[in-house]
C-alpha cells in the first residue's frame, strides 16, 4: 500500500514538474511532436509499400504457354514437374478450347474472327497460370519452368516486376532507417533537456538526499514526467495521422498512381499506427529521463 501511495505521488510529482518547467517541457514535448510526425509518414509509407509488394505479388502470374505438339500425358508430366518446383504456390490449367470462349466473350472483334476456327486450326497454345510464393525468386522460378519439357514460352512481365519489387524494398529499408534514426536522436536531444531540468533542481535534488531519499525515489517523479511528455508529444502525431491519412485516402479513392497501387484502408489501420505512436513517445521520454538522471546524478 505505501509503494502505491509513493507511485501515484511522484506521478502528481512529475505532472507538476512538467507544468512547474513548461518551457523547457515545451522544448521536448515539441521534439518529440515533430519527431513523431516524420516517424508517422515513415511509418505509414513503409506499411503501404509492403501493401503494394503483397498486391503485386498476389496479382503477377507467371503464363506458360505448352507446345502445340504435346498430349494429356505431357500436361500431366508437366505439372508433376511444375508441382516440384519450391516456389510455387498455385498452378491452374486452361486449354486452349477455354481460351478461345473467353476471348470470344471479351469482344465482338475476336467473337467474328474466332467463330470462324475449327478445333484443328485453333493456333492458340494451352496455358499453365502459376503464382509464385516468394516474388523475389520469380526469375529463378521462370527459369526452371523454361526448362521443363513440353513448356514452349514463359512470360511474366520480366524486368518490370524485378524493378518494382526493388524500388520498394529499398524505400521500405529507407524509411525504417529514418524511424530508427529519428527515435535515437529525439531520445539524445530529451536527455540533454532532461539534464537542464535537472540542474534547475539540483537544490530540491540534494534536500531529498539529505532526508534520506534512495536513488529510485529520486529518479522516478523524472521518469514519470518523460512518460508524460511522451504521451503530450504523441497527441498531434495521432490526430494529423487518424485525419490527414483518412483525407489522403478518400481524397484518392483508395488507389495511388494506378488501379494496381491501392492504399491500406485506414481503419483499423490508423488506429495501429496511433498506437505504435504512443508507444514510440513513451518509450523515447522514459529512456531520455532514465539516461539523463543516471548519468547527472552518477546514479
Amino acid at each position: 500500500m505505501k509503494n502505491v501511495r509513493i507511485l501515484f505521488r511522484n506521478i502528481r510529482d512529475g505532472l507538476k514538474n512538467v507544468f512547474r518547467n513548461f518551457s523547457l517541457s515545451l522544448a521536448s514535448i515539441s521534439c518529440i511532436t515533430v519527431t513523431l510526425i516524420i516517424v508517422a509518414v515513415s511509418l505509414v509509407g513503409s506499411l503501404n509499400v509492403e501493401n503494394f509488394t503483397k498486391l503485386i505479388s498476389d496479382d503477377f502470374t507467371i503464363v506458360a504457354f505448352v507446345d502445340n505438339s504435346a498430349d494429356e500425358e505431357s500436361e500431366g508430366k508437366i505439372r508433376e514437374q511444375l508441382e516440384k518446383i519450391g516456389n510455387i504456390e498455385s498452378i491452374n490449367y486452361n486449354n486452349k478450347t477455354e481460351i478461345a470462349e473467353e476471348m470470344k466473350q471479351s469482344s465482338e472483334t475476336f467473337n467474328s474472327v474466332i467463330s470462324s476456327w475449327s478445333e484443328d486450326e485453333n493456333p492458340l497454345n494451352d496455358t499453365f497460370l502459376i503464382k509464385v510464393k516468394d516474388l523475389e525468386k520469380i526469375d529463378k522460378t521462370a527459369e526452371k519452368i523454361k526448362n521443363i519439357e513440353g513448356i514452349e514460352i514463359v512470360k511474366y512481365g520480366e524486368g518490370m516486376v524485378d524493378s518494382m519489387v526493388s524500388i520498394f524494398n529499398l524505400v521500405k529499408k529507407i524509411l525504417i532507417v529514418i524511424v530508427v534514426g529519428l527515435v535515437l536522436v529525439t531520445a539524445f536531444l530529451i536527455v540533454n533537456t532532461i539534464k537542464i531540468t535537472i540542474f534547475s533542481r539540483q537544490e530540491e535534488i540534494e534536500i531529498k538526499r539529505l532526508v534520506g531519499a534512495s536513488n529510485f525515489s529520486i529518479k522516478q517523479p523524472f521518469v514519470i514526467e518523460g512518460l508524460i511528455i511522451g504521451i503530450l508529444g504523441s497527441i498531434v502525431p495521432i490526430i494529423v495521422t487518424i485525419y490527414g491519412y483518412t483525407a489522403i485516402y478518400d481524397k484518392s479513392g483508395g488507389k495511388l498512381f494506378s488501379q494496381f497501387i491501392k492504399l491500406v484502408k485506414p481503419f483499423p489501420f490508423v488506429f495501429y499506427i496511433s498506437i505504435v505512436l504512443v508507444v514510440i513517445g513513451v518509450f523515447v521520454g522514459m529512456l531520455g529521463s532514465n539516461r539523463a538522471v543516471k548519468k547527472y546524478l552518477k546514479i
